[in-house]
This record gives structure tokens, sequence and C-alpha cells, in this order.
């Protein structure tokens, strides 16, 4: 494929991004940028949700996954509809009643300043790590693929990058993020589906015959019922769960989304319908994975060492031109639909959880708030564009899928602080939760890195994230405020 045809294709898919940002922020303020007024279609924001949730890290890991661990990432997957359950259930109405705008606001009126700071401070770690990390992903792609052969920096590769992002994301916020990512989500599934058929055709098979193929494989093994490995179903299952509650849940990020909904019902249905397709999808992407696999087999193609670049590979060297473009504009929809939502949410929280925006505000500190969520916009663009350089400059993949990981620590706190909120009623020292939360992160990653020692050859899966919210409960109650003694009626209280 050419450097320039791949230039026009991603020009043109900015192009379209841009002028939906045009269009969905006229008229545009603080409400719109981080609720969108509230009047988002339940159904675009289920729809949109999907790319949010499948990043480009998820659009080329997947489907390589499928030789080393077949299809057991579907029971991850069936986790996610227990998560989701209670997302739609507990949190989504508890936050509806609240009228919040940053979720995190909760851990104020239940716990204290503290809490909340930390809470919005653990958030603003992960996601710009995370953000970065799959920036870095893709950006890495596009260096090879185009810029690299024409001598242009790295660097300016990730500064194109995040501005085009900033420049659809920073007036419209959060209602240009539901069209847009309905838009991404379109591509993203159009790229799975146009894939499959043209291996499905080189490979002479029906519709019936690919789903036998598939079937047949040694690739479609779901279910692992051994209890030590990473990937027993019931450790994966339980993780599922847990990593929707914590990930969607309790993360302002997909949760945004969810409050620019009309009413709790609409938010609620979208959830519903989101978790459904979510699974069908899924279960596409690790398909496309064998289908790849079963494709470089036919052909003698050598696979290459990481699995990671099995998709790209074959997508951009042995692949009709129609196949490279579409594998294009997948992987960078499924890059971009989750890095813009990040970098709203990141200026959404900064803002309302550390500035202290109010949804209600006069003409004169509105205007004065849309020049402050600006620079803070611009600002956080340039941190991510920092991290990335960083990441740049380690060169080491290790490391850097390492810190990505560690970012996921920083979710355990959050479910510890939730989960202790609601369910007991007890009050806490708020100024002790700093170190609680900072405690528990690093305990459970010794447990997980001598786990085989300790627990008898046991390997931890995703399901550390449990210990990790599991670790700060229970920090939470050994800071638990003692009841004050009963007051002697015209005295004083006894100590």
């Amino acid at each position: 494929m050419s450097s320039s045809l791949v230039v026009a294709v991603i020009a043109g898919y900015f192009i379209l991004l841009i002028l939906i940002s045009l269009l969905t922020s006229r008229k545009s303020d603080s409400n719109t940028f981080f609720t969108g007024n509230k009047q988002s279609p339940w159904y675009l924001v289920a729809f949109g949700m999907i790319g949010a949730s499948l990043s480009g890290v998820t659009f080329i890991s997947v489907p390589g996954w499928v030789a080393d661990t077949q299809f057991s990432y579907m029971q991850v997957v069936f986790g996610y509809l227990l998560g989701y359950l209670v997302i739609g259930t507990v949190l989504m109405p508890l936050y509806y009643r609240l009228k919040l705008v940053s979720i995190y606001g909760y851990l104020e009126e239940r716990f204290g300043f503290w809490s909340y700071k930390t809470g919005a401070f653990y958030f603003l770690v992960s996601r710009v790590v995370q953000a970065a990390f799959r920036l870095f992903l893709v950006a890495g792609v596009l260096q090879l693929a185009v810029f690299e052969a024409w001598g242009i920096p790295f660097s300016v590769t990730v500064i194109v990058t995040i501005t085009l992002i900033w420049l659809y994301t920073f007036r419209g916020g959060i209602k240009t993020i539901v069209w847009t990512d309905t838009l991404q989500t379109l591509f993203m599934l159009l790229a799975i589906g146009i894939v499959m058929y043209l291996v499905s055709e080189d490979l002479n098979l029906s519709f019936q015959g690919l789903i036998k193929t598939v079937n047949d494989s040694n690739y479609s093994n779901i279910f692992i019922w051994e209890w030590q490995p990473a990937t027993n179903f019931f450790k994966q299952f339980l993780s599922g769960a847990f990593i929707a509650i914590v990930m969607t849940g309790l993360d302002q990020d997909m949760m945004q989304k969810n409050l620019t909904c009309k009413s709790i019902g609409d938010a609620q249905k979208n959830m519903f319908w989101f978790s459904i397709v979510l699974v069908v999808v899924n279960l596409l992407f690790l398909s496309m994975g064998a289908l790849l696999y079963i494709f470089a087999e036919k052909n003698g193609i050598t696979l290459p060492e990481k699995t990671d670049d099995l998709f790209p590979v074959l997508a951009l060297n042995h692949f009709s031109t129609l196949a490279g473009i579409v594998f294009l504009l997948g992987i960078i929809a499924a890059a971009y639909s989750s890095a813009d939502s990040a970098l709203t949410a990141l200026t959404t929280s900064f803002c309302v959880d550390f500035l202290n925006f109010q949804r209600e505000e006069t003409v004169a500190i509105q205007s004065k708030q849309r020049r402050t969520r600006l620079l803070v916009h611009l600002g956080f663009s340039i941190l991510l564009f920092t991290v990335i350089m960083v990441f740049q400059a380690i060169n080491d993949e290790a490391v850097i899928s390492s810190l990505f990981k560690a970012a996921g620590y920083t979710y355990g706190p959050l479910l510890g602080l939730f989960a202790f909120g609601l369910f007991t009623r007890k009050e806490i020292k708020d100024k002790w939760v700093i170190p609680v939360c900072l405690i528990a992160p690093v305990l459970s990653y010794v447990i997980n890195v001598n786990s085989t020692f300790l627990f008898g050859g046991y390997k931890f899966g995703f399901e550390i994230l449990i210990v990790n919210g599991l670790i700060t409960f229970i920090g939470l109650a050994l800071i638990v405020k003692r009841k004050a003694a009963p007051t002697p009626q015209g005295g004083q209280a006894v100590h």
C-alpha cells in the first residue's frame, strides 16, 4: 500500500470527524462539554461505547491471543455481563440520583475531601498512562507504515496525532464524542466484517463453512477448567465482572457518556444493549483471529514473532489494498475512540474535581470557565505527548507494557473505596485514605509477583484487581471512626 494512499485515508477520516465536531459544538458551553446537555440518544451512546471499550490495543492484540489462549478470553467477556448488570442497577441510579458530573463526587459526599481527591487523582494517573500507551502503539504503526519512509520524526507523528484529537474535541467535548464514537465504532465493525469476508473468499468458505472452520479449528476452545492457569474459567469470569465494574462503572471516561442520557431509564437501556453487543463483537474479533492464523497456514506465511503483529503484518503486506485500507481505518477508529474520550474525561475530571467547576454559573463565570477549560484540555494534550515521548525514549516494550499494567493497579483503590461506601454505613478517618490507597496497590503487586511461591503454583490473572480492592477495603475498615462515648446529661463527653 502506498504511503500517499495511507495519508489520504487518514486525512479523509479526520476531515469527517472535524465536520461532526463543527455540527455538534454549536452554541456549546461547559454543560455541553461535560454532560452533552443531557440530550444524548441512548442507542447512540450504546453503539459508540463499543468502540470506546475496544481500544487499539484490543484491535491488534485480541486476534493474536488466539494462538496462545484460544477463545478463553470469552470467559472474561461473559463476566462483563455480570459487571454491567451491577453498573446498571446499582451505580448508575446512584450517579443520577446525586446528579453528578464527575462520578468521584460520590466519594466526597460519602467520606470527605481527601477520599474524593484520592479517587479523582487515581483516575487521572491511570487514564493518562493508558491513553498514552494506546496512542503510542498506534503512532508506532503509522510511523512504520508511512512517516518513517518520508523522514518524518516520531515526535512529529505524535504531535499531529494528538493535535487532530484536540481539534475535534476542544469545543463540543462529550457531546461531540458521543457522535464521533458512533462513527468510529461503525468503521471498526466494518473493518472486522470486510477482513473476515476477504479471508473467507481466499479460503473458499461460505458463511456456514466459515463458522464450521472456526469451530472445528484448534483455536475455538472457550472454557478452561484447570485451576492453576491464569485462564481458569472462574478466575476469568470473576475478573471480567470486576474489570467491567471498575473500568466502566468507576471510570469517569466511560460513565461520562452514560451520564449524557436524558434519564436513568435511557442510561440503563444503553447499558443493557451495549453489554449484549459487546459479547458478539468480541466473539467476532476472536473468530477473525482464528481465520487469520488459518489463512497464514494455508498460504505458507511465516508468522511474526509477536502475536500483536499478526493482524498488521497480514493486512498491510498480504491482503488486498481494500483490506489494508479497512485495517487502517479500523485501527485508527479503535485507538481514537478511546483516546478522544479519555482526553475529554481527563479535562472534565480536573475541572470539576480539582478546579471546582459548577454546572450552574453566571454568564461571566461560564466565559471564564470556558477559557480555563480550553487551557486544561490543551495541558492534558501536552501531557499525553510528553508521556508518549517518554515511552519512546525508554524503547523497551516490556518496560512500557509493565507501566501500562501498573496503571491498572490504580483501579483497586477505587474498587475498595466505592465498595466500602456502598456496602457499609461506617464513617472513616478521611485523612488516612491516602496512605491506605497507596499501600494497597503495592501489596497487590508483591502478592502477584510471588503468587506461585505463596499459593502452591497459583498464578493470578486479572483477578489481582479483586485482591487490590479487598486490601483497600480492609485498610478502610482499619481507619473507621470510633463512635463517640455517650454524653452524660448536663455534662461533657467522657473520653
